[in-house]
């Protein structure tokens, strides 16, 4: 799914690889206009096109001794797919205009949201392009299946938001209530990391220092305080469907709601939100997937 944290692990990948005193240069296949996208990646000479005053280095040249993260690959134009198959495969590049090639040496890391297998049968994506980087495949879960993840990734926000202020971020996170941390791991974020990390954002934006309330994010959109149940108006109940068919709807809502605010309690520790819920933790997990 868009939005699951892809970059992050790239960063995670790079960080914790030999390769990370080198640099980490992301490559976005979506963000660049096709026209541009060949002299962005290989770089180009001066004068190898109009508008080409000066001499560029690419991106694969920049990610030289370090990490190359191509993201959204599917959006990668057939065309220049042969290309940076070549570039991979010889390990140099040729810049657009140039003569000479230029040895690189860099680890690649892919992403995409889209399934490159069946772009691959479709013959949108080159097959042997897709067999030289799908070498490690990892399958990035989207938030909702990891709510253990929040907190963590709530402390990388803040403190990436403010690293020259230590002090204010440590101020910031202690002053996030229990119950909002629970609000905040059992909210489904159809927005996926993105949409916490832009939460983050806006919850730092309207804070100060001297207004710790401010600091707490439960007026954020699709957060807002659930009224309370008996506030709440009574369920609309369609009595033209079978009872049995309203009745498994209602069951797996409340299993769903059940499960999740059990783990969002217990701070995403499995083992003691199925003891609380009296159930043994691998049934406890297969039911929580299985409602997701």
């Amino acid at each position: 799914e868009s939005g699951t944290g892809k970059e992050l692990v790239a960063e995670a990948v790079h960080a914790a690889s030999g390769r990370a005193g080198g640099p980490l240069v992301v490559f976005d296949c979506a963000a660049i206009p096709t026209q541009l996208m060949e002299s962005e990646l290989f770089g180009h000479e001066k004068g190898a096109f109009t508008g080409a005053t000066s001499q560029r280095v690419g991106r694969m040249e920049e990610a030289d001794g370090g990490t190359l993260f191509l993201d959204e690959l599917g959006e990668l134009p057939l065309d220049l797919q042969p290309k940076l198959l070549r570039a991979l495969e010889k390990r140099e590049v040729r810049r657009v205009g140039g003569a000479r090639t230029r040895r690189v040496d860099f680890r690649v890391v892919a992403a995409t949201n889209r399934d490159l297998a069946a772009e691959v049968n479709r013959g949108a994506f080159r097959e042997d392009l897709y067999y030289r980087l799908a070498v490690v495949r990892v399958r990035v879960p989207p938030l909702r299946e990891r709510p253990e993840d929040v907190p963590r990734l709530v402390e990388h926000f803040v403190r990436r938001a403010l690293p020259d202020d230590a002090k204010r971020a440590a101020k910031i996170l202690a002053s996030i209530s229990e119950e909002n941390r629970a609000r905040l791991m059992a909210h489904p974020w159809p927005g996926n990391v993105r949409e916490l990390k832009n939460l983050i954002q806006r919850t730092l934006a309207l804070s100060t220092e001297d207004d710790p309330a401010a600091l707490e994010p439960q007026t954020a959109p699709g957060l807002e305080r659930r009224p309370a149940a008996s506030d709440a108006p009574e369920p609309v109940v369609d009595l033209d469907r079978p009872f049995s068919d309203l009745k498994k709807e209602v069951v797996e809502s409340f299993e769903r709601n059940y499960l999740t605010r059990q783990l969002a309690r217990h701070e995403g520790n499995y083992s003691r939100a199925a003891a609380a819920s009296g159930m043994d933790r691998m049934y406890f997990k297969r039911m929580l997937k299985k409602r997701g």
